[in-house]
């Protein structure tokens, strides 16, 4: 029998999504330019944590069908 998870920080597609987030703002600190070419650093930074953000929001759901539509 499979153990229930009782946080989302322990689910490993979360885990997955913080990595990701941390490699983002990594190679974006080394973009050329001024911090803001066309808002692209911004809008990659923001889509990154938004993968993290809506698994943790997704886990707080009543449902399964509620936590997979995050």
């Amino acid at each position: 029998m499979a153990e229930k998870i009782n946080h989302f920080k322990e689910l490993k597609i979360w885990r997955n999504g913080i990595e990701l987030v941390k490699n983002i703002y990594s190679v974006t600190e080394s973009f050329p330019g001024n911090n803001e070419i066309y808002g692209l650093i911004s809008q990659m930074r923001r889509s990154s944590i938004s993968i993290p953000t809506n698994i943790a929001e997704g886990f707080k759901r009543l449902h399964n069908n509620e936590f997979r539509q995050f």
